[in-house]
């Protein structure tokens, strides 16, 4: 009788014949030796959509993290050695639940194997132990070959055992300081490493952290190698958490890094590796020293005893090339090596060891030595900030993330070359476009490359939903204008400034700012990127007046006019500040047509209950003080709920006057946020909120950031008598 052994949501990881990038939440099941996955958790006598019997000659490899607009997710792929290109690839956005199922699996195919030694059929249990042959660490590059020889080698080993260390052995260009040196290795590799890895002294205790200090045995240490500092300490988390904060440089690494300015994806290697780009925020006379920033390679890997190692080494790359206004650092070795340890009173420990081998490079440097030292303290000091914010938050197992890296090349690269990597990066670009995105924590994923990866069979392709022609249209039609508008025509008395630090004026802000309820909400309730605007912010008027200003759109020669005159449609939101003085901002929003039947031209043409359900701001606060922040937060809000909202439907025009007075909650925010309006960034979008799977994905009307406002720059409107 067959049983279940392990069942869950997975990500169905893999590709289309045309070569579009998909991802789907997937519902998978392994049952005794049958690994299924399905649409949606399966009912009786329901059909997979693809299987694989899992015998002794399956393999589980691991593929390592893969990333998409910064966001990681573990894959796996489950294949046949003897048949290739018969796999399953699936990917988990944790690497607890990555190792769940390589474990489930591998499982299965152990029991198989000794049923059939058993029968008197001979298989063994062994997977590709990497980098330990040939006294070297295997690399990405040599990791396939020497796979495929040592499958052939199968039956003359028994004797071997699977390991559960997942990654290949580092780049030869990195020091693995976590393992042992033998006298003969270390004699080896004395021309590259200037001391020995085994002996360290106590230099200081410091925030519950023990600081070592490396202790140089050679005569004569040159300047640029400065000495290897670590700490030491422990935090209640599993080495999983504790990985996954290391691994990510989002805005979460503000929360525990001090030294942690900004970090950015250059190129993913492989799973394991990838090269980085990072400021530092080093805080030792910021007025005299410069910042600085680093590139260097990260390998990662999971140890046997459920350990992980990372491993930073510095190296150039040509599209990270030296910033101005930066000095570039180097980093001769350094990582981090995060052990289990017994659990007390029911909680886990993890020790935490974080090296730095670091050359900080500039003038300061040679002439004051406390400047080398105070920075590497700041640095190490990090593990008690992971100390910490494990302490004091429930939230555990975020998703990674890093930001994928602006094209930074270097003035010395050659112009030729850098229009080939723009050249290579805009197809690229416009295929992300296409991406399906579904996950449960916001995860978007590549389209991966890898020449042996599975195809999607025909029938396959043809039991995942797919979009009648009328939908691809509308999307067609909604995401990319027939032409573009002229905005040279429209104006309002609010300047538009595209600055970082202009003030007093408005600019357009970036759809991807903002997070939107993704094409799978319904079943996982995730959100991405929100992308691009459905229509176009031409002006932004600034009112101000004794009396409340209700349908500002009627005035002459605003933007709502002069687009009606152009025959375009035009979407106006009137903000109503109260007051002594009533203040109005008001955004004009502006498209060629609304598409018919789409949730736009449903809401612009319902009735105002409809529009009242569905009408969504997301507000954000990037630059002001910590309590305005706190006060506005970046959480979603109905406005027809929240606030009494008045709808005016012209000709080509729909008003909605928004009056933020009317709750008294919105009211004491606004009391807070007037008083220091001159000091704020804030960002508003607009959108409409799509409930059901036809509605979605969620797309914004539009978004605007407004910068450092001033109250004495409103002006008082002539508004035409209202003739309703």
């Amino acid at each position: 009788m067959s049983k279940v052994v392990y069942e869950g949501w997975m990500v169905r990881y893999g590709r289309r014949k045309i070569g579009r990038s998909f991802i789907h939440m997937r519902y998978f099941v392994l049952e005794t030796r049958l690994l299924a996955y399905y649409k949606r958790k399966p009912q009786d006598n329901q059909v997979p959509i693809k299987t694989l019997l899992i015998d002794g000659n399956c393999r589980v490899e691991d593929r390592g993290l893969k990333t998409h607009h910064g966001h990681m997710v573990y894959v796996l792929s489950v294949y046949n050695k003897k048949e290739k290109y018969h796999r399953i690839t699936m990917a988990a956005f944790n690497i607890q639940e990555a190792l769940i199922w390589k474990e489930k699996i591998e499982s299965v195919i152990d029991q198989h194997q000794e049923a059939q030694i058993g029968n008197g059929n001979k298989y063994v249990s062994f997977e590709y132990k990497s980098g330990m042959d040939n006294g070297r660490n295997a690399s990405s590059s040599d990791h396939e070959s020497q796979f495929s020889a040592q499958e052939d080698e199968d039956d003359a080993n028994p004797n071997l055992l699977r390991r559960t260390t997942i990654g290949n052995g580092p780049p030869e260009s990195i020091l693995d300081w976590t393992r042992e040196f033998d006298s003969e290795l270390s004699n080896q590799n004395a021309n590259n490493q200037a001391f020995s890895r085994k002996h360290w002294r106590l230099l200081q205790c410091q925030n519950g952290l023990r600081i070592f200090e490396e202790l140089v045995e050679v005569d004569y240490l040159p300047r640029s190698c400065s000495r290897a500092m670590k700490a030491v300490g422990v935090v209640e988390a599993t080495c999983e958490e504790i990985f996954g904060l290391v691994v990510s440089m989002d805005g979460t690494r503000f929360e525990w890094d001090c030294s942690f300015q900004y970090g950015s994806l250059v190129e993913e290697v492989d799973g394991h590796t990838a090269i980085l780009y990072h400021r530092l925020q080093l805080d030792w006379f910021p007025v005299f020293v410069w910042p600085r920033d680093l590139c260097y390679v990260r390998y990662w890997r999971r140890n046997d005893d459920g350990s992980y190692v990372v491993l930073f080494r510095s190296r150039e790359h040509e599209n990270c090339g030296p910033q101005p206004g930066y000095v570039r650092a180097h980093v001769e070795s350094g990582g981090f090596n995060i052990s289990p340890l017994k659990s007390r009173n029911g909680k886990p420990r993890t020790q935490v060891q974080h090296l730095m081998q670091i050359d900080l490079k500039g003038w300061g440097v040679g002439y004051m030595s406390s400047f080398q030292q105070h920075c590497l303290l700041q640095m190490l000091n990090s593990v008690a900030g992971l100390r910490e914010w494990f302490a004091q938050t429930d939230e555990r197992g975020a998703t990674p993330r890093i930001p994928v890296m602006v094209n930074m090349a270097s003035s010395s690269v050659s112009s030729k070359k850098t229009e080939k990597i723009d050249e290579l990066a805009a197809p690229a670009a416009s295929s992300l476009d296409q991406i399906n995105h579904a996950s449960r924590n916001s995860v978007m994923m590549d389209e991966y490359s890898d020449e042996d990866e599975e195809q999607m069979p025909e029938a396959e392709q043809e039991a995942y939903p797919t979009k009648s022609d009328n939908d691809v249209k509308r999307t067609a039609l909604e995401e990319e204008p027939v032409e573009k508008i002229d905005l040279s025509c429209f104006s309002g008395n609010l300047r538009h400034d595209d600055r970082d630090n202009a003030r007093d004026c408005w600019k357009i802000s970036d759809g991807n700012n903002f997070r939107v309820r993704s094409k799978h909400f319904c079943y996982d309730k995730t959100k991405i990127p929100a992308g691009k605007h459905l229509m176009d912010l031409v002006a932004v008027d600034w009112f101000k007046d004794t009396k409340r200003m209700d349908h500002v759109a009627r005035r002459q020669g605003c933007a709502a006019q002069v687009a009606s005159e152009k025959g375009l449609f035009s979407l106006v939101f009137n903000l109503q500040v109260p007051g002594s003085t009533h203040y109005s901002m008001v955004f004009y929003f502006v498209t060629r047509e609304l598409v018919p039947g789409s949730l736009l031209h449903r809401f612009v043409e319902g009735d105002d209950e409809f529009r009242n359900s569905r009408l969504k701001l997301i507000p954000s606060v990037p630059k002001g003080s910590w309590i305005v922040r706190q006060s506005v937060g970046s959480t979603p809000c109905l406005l027809g709920k929240a606030v009494d909202c008045n709808y005016i439907r012209g000709p080509k025009y729909l008003e909605v006057d928004v009056d933020i007075g009317s709750s008294t909650v919105a009211n004491g925010v606004l009391g807070l946020v007037i008083g220091v309006i001159t000091t704020l960034v804030v960002d508003m979008a607009f959108l409409v909120q799509a409930n059901t799977t036809d509605e979605l994905p969620e797309r914004l009307i539009g978004a605007v950031r407004v910068s450092h406002i001033e109250l004495s720059s409103a002006i008082v409107p002539k508004l035409e008598s209202d003739p309703s």
